[in-house]
């Protein structure tokens, strides 16, 4: 599918707001000192809210000659200005894989050394990551969300292999730079320990056994009363719960990663969102999560869709179902994806719940998603969404603080990724690495 040409101008009017985000974010905020330190150390290495994610606007950029070098080499070294991080707590979006994932998005080539030393980091953590998954199930323990999922988890940790060891190489699509000194058999052991999880608890500790699928996690959600999750709970949307693993097993699949029982898994994951895909006038939607109740009962407390986003709601669930149906060469799997994204996108009653501009849980995000899934699409339906999009996203960038004023730092969750979202929308030459860090290509 070829995506709609773009009134040109329309595509001036976004070319336009996103130089005015980028020259807002030329350099840094002030370092900070005292108390404030170790918060500025947090937000240097974080592709959510800080300088890591923040550079890979200016790599990208810099890449299509929009951007000065040296903007991408300032935001850089204010994301190393610190240690990096590559304790237990690191993941895609903070510590050593955020920083390797923006030197290797932002500038390719320009420092090997230090991105070997980042790669090596990574690697380590991603061993002790597996070893200690590996020990939980030994011991028939159900995995914390953190253990899996993208934003901290195995499913992020394994996207940053993906981005550093293999390209997309779709013809319509300009390819990554893959780099093989990174360890390919590490990515299929993580490959493999996302297929493993999709399967029951072998020797389960607790009274479910195998009632509950192989991702059921005990935690209770943050800022859920207990009593609304007793025993624990699933998690559906792409950031923290399945869709993820199943968004990075199906990418994994489309670049010839893959591992016996890769292909099972993805059916097993994609038959539990059908199952819980709900319907309604406006369209099809997924709940947010599932308790044990609501397991038992076989529907969910949830009544109707809550906001559509990229993290949770059915922007997000959908591409992940659609990029499993494209390579299972399930049709009508694809289908019913497709037009639940469709029908999220053509419904006011859900768009108007959408508050702000950002990536994770807004316009950019929701703009990103269905960018992506229109260039996998059977149909043109989604495609003829992407200018209705385009304008809001734009009109919205224009509506934030003139660059006199400090901008939010950030590419998840700052005023980076609504640049760069427009940036890849009118820029075709733009690269497309970059949204690997959430799952959608």
């Amino acid at each position: 599918m070829t995506a709609p040409t773009v009134d040109p101008g329309e595509r001036d009017r976004a070319a336009a707001a996103c130089e005015r985000l980028s020259v807002a974010l030329a350099e840094p905020a002030r370092p900070v000192t005292g108390d404030d330190a170790r918060g500025r150390r947090w937000h240097g290495q974080s592709l959510y809210r800080g300088a890591a994610g923040t550079a890979v606007l200016h790599g990208v950029r810099a890449q299509t000659g929009d951007d000065p070098p040296a903007r991408v080499r300032t935001w850089l070294t204010e994301a190393t200005r610190e240690d990096v991080s590559a304790a237990s707590t690191a993941g895609l979006w903070f510590g050593a894989p955020a920083v390797g994932f923006a030197v290797a998005t932002a500038a390719p080539g320009l420092c090997p050394a230090t991105l070997q030393q980042l790669d090596t980091a990574v690697a380590r953590l991603i061993g002790a990551r597996l070893d200690a998954a590996e020990a939980r199930i030994v011991a028939g323990r159900r995995p914390p969300l953190a253990e899996f999922d993208l934003v901290r988890g195995l499913t992020g940790l394994g996207a940053y292999l993906l981005h550093r060891t293999h390209s997309d190489s779709r013809p319509d699509r300009q390819p990554s730079r893959p780099d093989h000194g990174v360890d390919g058999d590490l990515a299929r052991r993580v490959v493999a320990y996302l297929v493993q999880l999709t399967e029951p608890l072998p020797r389960a500790v607790d009274e479910f056994g195998a009632d509950v699928p192989g991702w059921w996690s005990g935690a209770v959600p943050s800022g859920e009363t207990a009593h609304r999750y007793p025993g624990g709970h699933i998690d559906l949307g792409i950031a923290h719960g399945i869709s993820g693993p199943l968004a990075f097993l199906a990418l994994a699949m489309r670049r010839g990663l893959t591992v016996p029982g890769q292909a099972e898994a993805i059916d097993r994951v994609c038959r539990f969102l059908d199952h819980w895909r709900q319907n309604s006038p406006a369209g099809a939607w997924w709940p947010e999560r599932i308790g044990r109740n609501e397991l038992h009962h076989g529907r969910p407390r949830q009544t109707g869709p809550a906001r559509p986003s990229w993290c949770y709601g059915t922007p997000g669930i959908a591409r992940a179902c659609q990029l499993a149906a494209v390579v299972l060469g399930d049709t009508a799997r694809q289908q019913a994806a497709e037009r639940a994204l469709a029908d999220c996108l053509d419904d006011p009653g859900q768009l108007r719940n959408v508050l702000d501009a950002r990536l994770c849980h807004g316009w950019a995000g929701i703009a990103a998603t269905a960018w992506h899934a229109a260039h996998d699409a059977a149909t043109d339906r989604i495609a003829g969404y992407l200018p209705r999009l385009l304008s809001k996203l734009t009109a919205l960038a224009e509506q934030i603080p003139a660059p006199s004023q400090p901008a939010r730092e950030g590419l998840i969750d700052g005023d980076a990724g609504i640049a760069l979202t427009l940036q890849s929308m009118i820029t075709t030459t733009a690269s497309v690495s970059w949204p690997t860090c959430l799952l959608l290509a």
